[in-house]
Parts: C-alpha cells; sequence; structure tokens
C-alpha cells in the first residue's frame, strides 16, 4: 500500500529542511519504495518562498493530501524572521493543523526548528525531542523531553537536529518503510553517509 508523504511548505521555511527529505524519498520512489512524496501549503498560493530567497512551486493546499507521514520543515526560528516557523507558531494555523493530523493517525516528523511547531502543537508533550541547536532551550520551555541525539524516533512523531539531519531522518523513515537495503542504496546513490545517533523508542505508541 502506497505511503503519502507531505511536507509542508509555508513562507520563510529553510530549504534544505525539506528539499532534502524530498529527494531522499523520491530517489526510494525509484528504487520499488512505495512512497507518494509531495509538496503541500496551508493555503492555496502560486509559490512559496524560503528563507534564502528559493521560489517553489508546490502539489497544492496540505487539505487535499491526507498524508501518512507530514514532514514539517523549520527555518527562521531563532532569529525571529517574519516570515519563518517562529512566525507560524505565532499565527498557530499550522500548529493546529499538525495536532489535528496526528490525531486523525498520521506520523509527524520534523526536521530542525520544524520541532518547535509540534511543540507548539502540543504532539511533543512528555515526549522524548530534539531541535536545532539555537532552540533547544526553547525546546526546554516546551513540555518536550529533550535528547541529545541526531534524529529521535517515538514512532508516531519523530524530530531531527539542526538543517542537514533532515537527511538522516528521510533515511531513518526510508528503511522503516522499505528496508535497510533500499535506504543503503537511497546514500549511495545521493553520496551521503547518515550520522550521529538515532534514538528509537522501545515503548508503546502514545500520544498526548
Amino acid at each position: 500500500m502506497t505511503t503519502r508523504i507531505a511536507i509542508v511548505l509555508y513562507d520563510g521555511f529553510d530549504e534544505m529542511d525539506a528539499i532534502a527529505p524530498y529527494e531522499v524519498f523520491s530517489h526510494a520512489a525509484t528504487r520499488g519504495c512505495d512512497l507518494d512524496v509531495s509538496l503541500r501549503t496551508l493555503d492555496p498560493t502560486d509559490q512559496i518562498t524560503a528563507s534564502h530567497g528559493l521560489r517553489v512551486e508546490h502539489d497544492g493546499p496540505l487539505a487535499d493530501a491526507d498524508p501518512d507521514i507530514l514532514v514539517v520543515p523549520g527555518g527562521g526560528w531563532n532569529d525571529r524572521a517574519d516570515e519563518s516557523a517562529w512566525t507560524e507558531a505565532q499565527k498557530g494555523d499550522l500548529p493546529e493543523t499538525v495536532a489535528d493530523l496526528h490525531d486523525r493517525g498520521a506520523t509527524v516528523a520534523a526536521v530542525c526548528t520544524g520541532g518547535m511547531l509540534l511543540a507548539e502543537a502540543g504532539v511533543l508533550d512528555g515526549r522524548p525531542a530534539v531541535t536545532h541547536a539555537g532552540a533547544i532551550d526553547d525546546l526546554r520551555d516546551s513540555d518536550a523531553e529533550v535528547v541529545e541525539a541526531r534524529v529521535v524516533d517515538d514512532r508516531d512523531v519523530l524530530t531531527a537536529g539542526g538543517v542537514t539531519s533532515g537527511l538522516d531522518l528521510a533515511l531513518h523513515l526510508v528503511e522503516r518503510l522499505c528496508g535497510e537495503e533500499v535506504a543503503e542504496q537511497v546514500a549511495t546513490e545521493i553520496e551521503y553517509e547518515p550520522r550521529g545517533e538515532v534514538r528509537e523508542s522501545e515503548d508503546e505508541v502514545h500520544k498526548s
């Protein structure tokens, strides 16, 4: 059965947080992993402008995607940019959508300060998590259990550290969904060696 993965974009998202996982999932799909990956937005718009000025077209509203896995990138949190994960947290629409999708059974995964949007959504309450080093104190101020790891896999909630850790998060998800062989093939194709610790929960799936 096809696993639907939606990467949600917003103005000010960090390019690598979203595009790196997109490439990993796309490579996995060409190697027989039954994935459908798309770039989505909350509101209808022609394009999104990322934190470093990249303008990105997308595949339509998130509401049309019905994802099994939602990936939330970070961007601009630490400097409180006008268009950023910080601004999305203040507006509240994206955290509300994250919480709703999680409540309906979607796995949610965050890269970098996208983890702070998961914290704002309440899905990290009482759960192990990590984010960009510059936002760790903010994460500690939430109800998450901050741990030292490159990627934290708490079954239906996953978080990753700074920007390039999105590659590790995506490769870990590919291994979960499609097996170690496919993940290794993708890592070889993109010439990337996964680094850092992946902390995996041994507990039953639990939701806040």
